[in-house]
């Protein structure tokens, strides 16, 4: 049963893995929100009233009350809304180990994955490839510790690092689709394989995970902007 709250809205664009981090916290404690589109290359009043600082999305505006950074809310939603499936560890260990490999996917693997897509040569693509690979050998070792044997990184039920890693699933798939690469291997990495599917088929999840081709479509748009943007003047 989703809890009513009319004063609970998501600024956000919806091929954005960071502003997903919002929506999925929401929807596992079953918030009803308001989601408010941004538009592609220009930022609403509302945005930079919201986040004068970074002036980017995911904002979160509760009770007219503006919170910043995807990690930050999806904080805030399991502090907020507790009655629903806690995000975060209970135990203090799980959960800094929780916040250690969600600023890792974050900070050093996400910008890794970007770099095959942004690569112009094939050295560097596959500098990019080799990268990326040792990030996701390193996360199926954790997956193993934190999961215990159970579906999800959080255990029985989605939690803060299936959240922090899950939503750059789509982005995954599409680096893998127009680089034609393979990075999630069933011989390498087994264990994180079958924990995105079962992530990209969670009720929290399946609605607001975007389509591959539709968002191959927005890559090819960027790649295309990105080029026209270093290209020498004639």
């Amino acid at each position: 049963m989703a809890i009513t709250d009319s004063d609970v809205k998501v600024l956000g664009m919806w091929p954005s893995p960071f502003v997903m981090r919002a929506r999925i916290s929401l929807n596992l404690k079953s918030v009803d929100y308001e989601f408010l589109q941004e538009t592609f290359g220009s930022k609403s009043q509302l945005l930079l009233q919201s986040n004068p600082v970074h002036k980017k999305v995911p904002v979160l505006i509760h009770r007219d009350k503006p919170i910043c950074e995807s990690l930050v809310i999806v904080e805030y939603i399991d502090e907020v809304w507790a009655s629903g499936p806690s995000i975060l560890p209970s135990k203090p260990y799980d959960r800094a180990t929780a916040r250690f490999w969600a600023a890792y996917v974050s900070e050093k693997w996400y910008p890794s994955l970007k770099g095959i897509g942004a690569a112009q040569e094939e050295e560097a693509k596959k500098a990019a490839v080799e990268q990326v690979d040792e990030g996701l050998a390193l996360l199926e070792e954790a997956y193993e510790k934190s999961s215990k044997g159970k579906d999800f990184f959080g255990g029985d039920e989605i939690g803060y690092l299936d959240i922090a890693f899950g939503c750059f699933l789509g982005w995954l798939r599409v680096i893998e689709k127009l680089n034609g690469v393979k990075l999630l291997d069933q011989t390498k990495t087994p264990g994180l394989v079958n924990w995105a599917d079962k992530f990209c088929a969670h009720t929290a999840v399946k609605d607001v995970m975007p389509e591959t081709d539709k968002l191959a479509e927005i890559a090819k748009i960027l790649a295309a902007k990105l080029r026209g943007a270093a290209a020498p003047p004639k």
